[in-house]
């Protein structure tokens, strides 16, 4: 666990040895979290940044003719200090913040973004690489030699390595300002979402919650000082359960509202003109490209390639979904008139009277479901799916550090009991922690020198159980569970020899495959059966209950492909923008999505001023989920024609070009290696439950 030092009249005193710069001797060389100091990161990152910068001056400077060896290879060998260092920094910064590393950040985002730049712009440094580049049939490269090489020559041209003086130099201050614009934004909304709750005193407030969804939400509020009452948060696994069971309509309005308001408050959290000057800034980078928009510019070195591509998938799926959503609206009226309510179906009202449609129709509760989804028991399911896939066994290991007291770390070894790597899982939400779930690596696998195996995070916000009781998930939890770990499994099963191609270092739409693939797992009988148990007798879920799960899967599809496919079309539409900078980028999201038929009773799943997706690594790239779903489909069908959803042969191609592979290949020529052929439409358009 991080310290914090508490703030005093007196200097701090004089750092001896700072942890961050000294050799991380402890268990597989896990950071020394323990003795780590907030304090302790500038000085520790300014040193790494001057230990790179003469890394990166010897290779430019370089009298020797280029090769591989003393160009791509040494470049690969630079920067590993920084690198560790700033991924334990920016994980910490997301996962278990404080004000004042919030400020360190502030301060050393435009530091790092500065950084890149300098190395990226280096024309002497790009001189060898781009001879190396022209010569490379000649240079008797391994395929993954040269991938990589490849990969170097395209990251520095897009960076900008051919623009003229002046460009480049517009280029340095569009790139510091993005990584002040962007820090600032992330920052924003975890303010927002640490400044809100709602407190539920008496049967009244509770009114419709079930007794999962009351106990965690009594734990919140017992953490929060506020013992005998209940508190709904902004962690999505709160607000969306309140959403879904509370039988207060006044109550879902507050906690909607506060929900997508995120981020446009006004005052000093508001995000609004910072996404409009990020969006701006992003497509005079691309212009200075020669792209018209920064879709453009970004689709270039994906698999969809071109905005029109991504439009061609998405308008496609989008006629489909507002079709489907109409006809469950028509259901919702109706089973709110038959409970004598006339009052048309608000946005807030919606996942509230879809919960009773499907309870209706498919006899089926969703709150009956959680009682057999133990957190401890779905870790289990995640776990033993990669053993019976992969070979992977997962212990315990107490005794390591770790970053915050909830977090727990896994030692991971193969089938042969070698280690694999670290996997620590950090589950709860807390006010120090984003919301949402992602993974992340405070170390990444390779094979130069001694070679590196990978110390692998998920982060993720699901509410605690009451005291003395365990944690209970919705099913929508458990798949976000099963998602994570699909990330940390292409992240641990690397096996790649350089750093710059490792784990999930691959095309955007490529990266979600992993993880959306593994999410069928948790949906199929064979693993239910075993790990759905009842948290107090032990009982496995029934089968009349997992039939009447797997009857409704595809029920309230409508509304959930509206929700993701209208934040993807207006995150398309943002940053395909020609012409003059947005200015009121509300106006801008209220006229995209009037313009595509959006219902009024939904609301896109990440409202501009919260999106976080696309204010990072996301950016024009949301669509990107749906690209890699068509791929999850297709794939897990491969098992399915195999008969067995383990099938063995089929697992050791999933591993050998997809999950160990990293970015060794183009992802269209990784994913035909395994299948066999490219990816076919169906399989998604049968999976949402959109195809006749």
């Amino acid at each position: 666990m991080i310290r914090r030092r508490k703030t005093a009249a007196k200097a701090p005193p004089k750092l001896t040895v700072n942890p961050l710069t000294a050799k991380w001797n402890g268990g597989f060389a896990i950071p020394p979290f323990e003795k780590i100091e907030v304090r302790h990161f500038k000085p520790a990152l300014e040193a790494a940044f001057r230990e790179h910068n003469a890394e990166i001056e010897k290779i430019a400077k370089n009298p020797a003719k280029p090769t591989f060896a003393n160009t791509i290879l040494a470049l690969e060998k630079s920067g590993w200090q920084l690198s560790r260092i700033a991924s334990l920094f920016w994980n910490l910064e997301a996962s278990d913040s404080s004000p004042e590393l919030q400020e360190v950040a502030r301060d050393m985002a435009p530091r790092f973004a500065a950084h890149e730049t300098h190395v990226l712009l280096d024309k002497r440094l790009f001189k060898r690489i781009d001879d190396l580049f022209e010569r490379r049939e000649s240079l008797k490269l391994s395929d993954e030699d040269r991938r990589v090489l490849e990969r170097h020559h395209l990251e520095f041209v897009r960076a900008g390595a051919r623009l003229s003086a002046a460009d480049k130099a517009r280029v340095k201050k569009i790139n510091a300002r993005l990584a002040t614009l962007v820090t600032q934004f992330m920052q924003n909304v975890l303010k927002d979402e640490q400044s809100w709750q709602l407190v539920l005193e008496g049967d009244n407030d509770l009114s419709g919650l079930p007794p999962t969804l009351r106990e965690s939400a009594e734990r919140a509020a017992a953490d929060a000082g506020l013992k005998g009452k209940a508190l709904i948060t902004l962690a999505r696994s709160s607000v969306e359960g309140f959403l879904t069971f509370s039988a207060r309509r006044d109550l879902r309005e507050q906690a909607f509202n506060a929900w997508i308001k995120r981020g446009a408050t006004d005052g000093e959290t508001d995000n609004r003109q910072i996404v409009a000057e990020a969006v701006a800034l992003r497509n005079e980078y691309a212009r200075l490209m020669g792209f018209k928009s920064f879709a453009e510019f970004s689709l270039q070195d994906t698999m969809a390639k071109t905005p029109g591509a991504v439009s061609d998938l998405l308008s496609g799926v989008w006629i489909k979904a507002l079709e489907r959503a109409g006809e469950e609206r028509d259901a919702l009226r109706a089973e709110a008139q038959r409970a004598g309510d006339n009052s048309p179906i608000m946005p807030w009202d919606w996942r509230y009277f879809a919960e009773k449609v499907r309870k209706a129709k498919f006899d089926f509760d969703e709150s009956k479901l959680q009682p057999y989804l133990e957190l401890e028991n779905m870790i289990g399911a995640a776990f033993a799916c990669a053993t019976r896939l992969f070979g992977l066994r997962f212990k315990e290991r107490k005794d390591l550090p770790r970053y915050h007291p909830e977090v727990r770390v896994w030692e991971v070894l193969d089938k042969a009991g070698a280690h694999v790597g670290i996997f620590m899982g950090d589950y709860f939400a807390r006010p120090s922690k984003r919301s949402g779930a992602w993974m992340s690596a405070f170390r990444s696998q390779h094979k130069l020198a001694k070679g590196q195996s990978p110390i692998i995070v998920n982060v993720l916000n699901f509410a605690k159980g009451a005291d003395g009781e365990p944690a209970l998930l919705s099913f929508d939890d458990a798949r976000t569970l099963f998602h994570e770990f699909g990330h940390a499994l292409h992240g641990l099963l690397s096996d790649v020899t350089y750093p710059s191609i490792s784990g999930t270092a691959v095309s955007r739409d490529f990266v979600e495959l992993p993880s959306q693939l593994y999410e069928h797992w948790l949906s199929t009988a064979e693993v239910l059966g075993k790990h759905a148990l009842h948290y107090k007798t032990g009982k496995p879920m029934p089968k009349a209950l997992r039939d009447k799960l797997f009857a409704a899967r595809n029920f309230n599809q409508g509304f959930a492909t509206v929700e993701y496919t209208s934040s993807a079309l207006v995150d398309m539409a943002l940053y395909s923008a020609e012409g003059d900078p947005i200015g009121d980028i509300e106006r801008f999201e209220e006229e995209t999505l009037k313009g595509i038929g959006m219902p009024a009773e939904i609301v896109m799943r990440h409202r501009l001023p919260h999106f976080m997706h696309i204010m990072s690594g996301y950016a024009a790239g949301y669509y990107s989920y749906m690209w890699s779903e068509v791929m999850d489909a297709d794939a897990f069908a491969a098992f399915e024609e195999a008969g067995d959803v383990f099938h063995r042969p089929t697992a050791k191609k999933l591993y050998e070009f997809i999950y160990s592979a990293g970015n060794r290949r183009d992802p269209h020529a990784a994913y035909v290696a395994f299948r066999g052929r490219p990816p076919k439409i169906d399989g998604l358009l049968k999976k949402r439950g959109l195809a006749a």
